[in-house]
């Protein structure tokens, strides 16, 4: 068979945004991929109704609603006007029509901002949620002359960023200081946009429920609030708005129309700090009046990581008054329905990874755009009566046509009294009489996992004569939130997991040859890497990306710093013992006792871990004589090993496996 190679990920296709057409009868969904020349990526739209077929061909949609049983409605840039627009940098968003039965995309209408979501409400009426600046929230209603003057004061501005809110930026749509996410309410014909929320009010979520749009959010200066939001409903008819209640204890995290009925998903961080899983309550839709539903202990969505998806999808669908939603369990993303009696079933649990899904109107089988059986993502047809589930589409069979794909042989072991699961890629053409390097990869979050699913880089490396191996330690996702809950002991039981384990696969796998052993990670998965080369030198190099190495700056720099950072370390920049408590959790205090070659990766847009916190292990080894390299990638975020620049990610694993060959060889 032959090898994986590094550059075959520019071949895959990515499936994502999977919905049914308001009546059933057909499906939509996305599939991209790389261009390797322009260095970006494809989208088209398809379509299912019992064969594949592909709607459109320009490769610039990414998203879609279901304006009726035969129309989508998609965002793109195609006309002359359009792209002039884009060039001036005036905010809009232009939507188009397409009927799915025959025929071309038309244009429907054109917003005056940069829509974020939308729904329709029927009679060509749509509630969106836009972007707005504070300072300026009526910009939108400005003529284009207006606009564009507006549009080029703000490019004179462009070497200057003014800071007077925190968060000041957000990984992944940088400086967003006074940036503000509004309701607005849409009518197409004659064309009327009316902005609903106050220009300091912030957006969290909206929902259509009959006449009615409910949204939680809040207004706030200077600080956004983490804790506490309030529930309003605006009258669809009659354009009145009202503020229901007010929830000044929780951590809002979703609201839905289930049944007729609001359901809101939210904690209080009391038990577990901000990672708590979402409790569900029922919503008096007249008086905001909470009941709890379910006390829900596990995680209602995704978090199996992988390198090779794009586009997300919907994690939550009602049907027949019950909500479907995917839920990690173990290291495997399943479907399960919430009952309106509080009752959590498992729907579809087969291993692997749901990535997106949507029910039939008879609730008697779903789509999923899920991984499963080692191949790259796929569309299945699951039977919701006995799980079977059946592959319907081979969009990536080709690219991995005689190719080999590492099996993930499950490995557990006991470790501080738990159970890790974990998984080991034998290397290609493996000889059980030769020896052999590995990779020891850990996961991000903490509150991910990893499972039986395909990721690139570790394919490659197993193709190119390593032994790949990982698991879920304490702190990781789908065991719940005592097993999440590693509040104040980061670099603990965490570790001593990652080290059991890696005495377990040694164990398991003589032919590894234990001085050849290479350990990386990113984000979580990176502050673990700099702190097991703080603590043990039995590995060979180390490769660290995106990484954390000082807690106490963390907390001022990150988009998340303020509050992640001390909530997950159970300490503060405003007591010696709160500091004590987020230096004795920092890599950064252990470089002296660094020996492990370390290749740094980091990106100068990564506003979640940022480029500070590599440098200043990067500096610290340097200085100790570690040898030591940093690869800065200009332009990208957090996201760079998972929809960075097509060109980017191939140099991103060039240095990794460079580094791993050069010292495990």
């Amino acid at each position: 068979m032959q090898a994986i190679q590094l550059e075959d990920f520019l071949q895959y296709r990515f499936l994502s945004q999977l919905r049914y057409a308001p009546d059933g009868r057909r499906a939509a969904f996305v599939v991209s991929q790389c261009n390797e020349e322009e260095n970006s990526y494809e989208g088209r739209l398809w379509l299912y109704d019992g064969a594949l077929r592909q709607l459109t061909d320009l490769g610039r949609e990414k998203s879609y609603i279901w304006q009726d049983a035969t129309h989508l409605l998609f965002p793109a840039v195609r006309s002359v006007k359009e792209k002039k627009l884009a060039e001036q940098k005036i905010p809009f968003t232009a939507y188009y029509r397409l009927d799915v039965t025959g025929g071309e995309a038309l244009p429907a209408f054109t917003l005056p901002f940069a829509a974020q979501a939308i729904k329709a409400l029927g009679e060509g009426r749509y509630a969106v949620l836009g972007q707005i600046n504070a300072n300026n929230p009526d910009d939108y209603l400005d003529d284009a002359q207006k606009r564009g003057e507006t549009a080029k004061a703000l490019e004179k501005e462009k070497d200057y960023e003014v800071f007077d809110e925190s968060p000041f930026w957000s990984n992944g749509d940088g400086v967003i200081n006074k940036t503000r996410s509004a309701l607005f309410l849409v009518k197409e014909n004659p064309f009327q946009v009316t902005r609903i929320t106050e220009p300091a009010f912030d957006t969290a979520a909206f929902e259509v429920l009959g006449d009615f749009v409910y949204y939680l959010g809040g207004a706030y200066s200077a600080k956004a609030p983490v804790f506490g939001g309030a529930l309003y409903r605006l009258d669809v008819k009659t354009g009145e708005t009202a503020c229901i209640a007010q929830y000044p204890q929780l951590y809002l995290r979703g609201l839905h129309a289930v049944g007729g009925a609001l359901w809101l998903l939210a904690h209080t961080g009391e038990r577990h700090g901000l990672n708590e899983n979402n409790w569900v309550y029922r919503v008096d839709p007249q008086t905001g009046a909470l009941t709890v539903l379910r006390r829900e202990e596990y995680g209602m969505y995704g978090s199996v990581g992988s390198d090779c998806r794009l586009g997300g999808g919907v994690p939550y669908q009602e049907k027949d008054g019950a909500l479907y939603h995917i839920t990690t369990r173990g290291g495997s993303a399943h479907l399960y329905r919430l009952d309106s009696d509080g009752q959590s079933v498992p729907v579809i649990d087969k291993p692997g990874s749901i990535d997106a899904f949507a029910v039939s109107e008879n609730a008697q089988e779903a789509l999923l755009i899920a991984l499963y059986d080692g191949r790259l993502q796929e569309l299945y047809r699951a039977d919701l009566q006995t799980g079977a589930v059946d592959r319907i589409s081979g969009f990536n069979d080709a690219v991995l046509s005689g190719k080999y794909v590492a099996p993930c042989q499950a490995l557990s072991c006991q470790s501080a009294g738990m159970q890790i699961e974990g998984w080991v890629l034998p290397p290609k053409d493996f000889d059980p009489q030769k020896r052999y390097p590995a990779v020891l990869d850990i996961h991000g979050g903490p509150k991910t996992v990893y499972g039986p699913v395909f990721y690139h880089e570790m394919q490659v490396w197993a193709s190119m004569g390593y032994f790949v191996f990982f698991c879920n330690p304490k702190g990781g996702d789908g065991h719940g939130n005592d097993f999440a809950d590693i509040r104040g002991h980061y670099g603990q039981t965490d570790y001593q997991n990652l080290m059991d384990f890696t005495d377990a696969v040694l164990a398991a796998y003589p032919q590894i040859d234990p001085k050849r052993v290479c350990v990386t990670g990113g984000s979580y998965g990176g502050f673990m890497t700099n702190w097991i080369i703080g603590h043990t030198d039995r590995f060979c190099c180390a490769a660290t990306q995106r990484s954390i190495s000082n807690w106490i700056s963390f907390c001022g720099v990150s988009d998340i710093g303020p509050y992640f950072g001390t909530d997950q370390c159970a300490g503060d920049l405003d007591t010696e013992a709160g500091i004590q408590k987020l230096w004795e959790q920092s890599p950064l205090r252990y470089a002296a006792f660094v020996k492990t070659p370390t290749l740094f990766i980091h990106s100068d847009e990564d506003y979640r871990c940022p480029l500070e916190q590599g440098l200043q292990l990067y500096n610290a080894l340097v200085q100790h004589g570690v040898p030591a390299r940093m690869c800065l990638f200009h332009g990208e975020n957090h996201e760079l090993s998972r929809s960075g620049k097509p060109q980017h990610r191939l140099r991103r694993l060039c240095e990794i496996t460079q580094w791993f060959e050069k010292y495990s060889k």
